[in-house]
């Protein structure tokens, strides 16, 4: 396999089609990928037609890849098919709470990245939509989403038309910890993030930001408390409706 040392996120696509073998083949790949008690808790929506992307897009904040990439993968967390399984198998599902939701969830992102390395390899460009989990009820009600299924990650899919750089990474060190979690302190803040502070690009992002520190764009900017709240009560609210709370 490639290295994923050389991985790149794809925001520009060509007019090349990613065919229906080729897709389908990458997807039923994906399939052998670790699941919670082998009942892949996970469905997938593919969405290829400009209405089904447009509809879509308002969703993921209207980035221009969602309407633009060849194909739009909605990655769901599904423990509906599995409770239809038990309903039509006389016995009695009890999947309607937060811990199936989190067993579905993980089954939908490991699903969801053992399918972008597949799609890599192949030579096809991805780029994995945060939002997905943001706005989950507009994604709900444009896919129309029943009850114990909830949209988990979204991939624009396509052949890429760009080459951007690869984005740095944090210091093996920063993540590991041996035997028990140690704390960080401010000397080991320095040691791991000052080399990414010092990139030329967030350099110039703080400025034009008319930021002091890097750490201030994604608090006072990109990822804020007010609308990290805002949004962890709609995220509640869906998972409600959705009926895993």
């Amino acid at each position: 396999m490639m290295s994923i040392r050389n991985r790149k996120t794809i925001r520009k696509y060509s007019d090349k089609i990613v065919s229906e073998e080729l897709l389908n083949k990458l997807l039923e790949e994906a399939e052998h990928t670790p699941t919670m008690g082998n009942l892949q808790l996970y469905s997938v929506i593919v969405t290829r037609s400009k209405d089904g992307k447009k509809a879509l897009a308002p969703a993921h904040f209207n980035q221009p890849m969602v309407t633009e990439a060849p194909v739009v993968l909605t990655i769901c967390a599904d423990f509906r098919r599995t409770s239809t399984w038990a309903e039509n198998r006389k016995a009695e599902p009890g999947y309607d709470n937060f811990l199936s939701f989190m067993n579905a969830s993980t089954d939908a992102l490991l699903y969801t990245q053992s399918f972008c390395n597949l799609a890599e390899e192949e030579g096809l460009g991805t780029c994995y939509l945060g939002t997905t989990i943001y706005m989950p009820q507009m994604i709900i009600d444009t896919l129309k989403l029943p009850k114990l299924v909830f949209p988990i990650a979204t991939i624009t899919l396509g052949w890429p038309d760009e080459e951007p750089n690869i984005s740095d990474r944090l210091p093996l060190s920063a993540i590991i910890h041996n035997e028990r979690y140690e704390d960080y302190t401010p000397e080991k803040i320095n040691d791991y993030y000052t080399e990414k502070e010092n990139l030329k690009e967030n350099i110039q992002f703080v400025e034009i930001n008319k930021k002091e520190t890097l750490a201030q764009i994604f608090t006072d900017i990109r990822y804020t408390k007010k609308d990290n709240q805002a949004m962890s009560k709609g995220m509640i609210d869906a998972l409600k409706k959705q009926g895993f709370i």
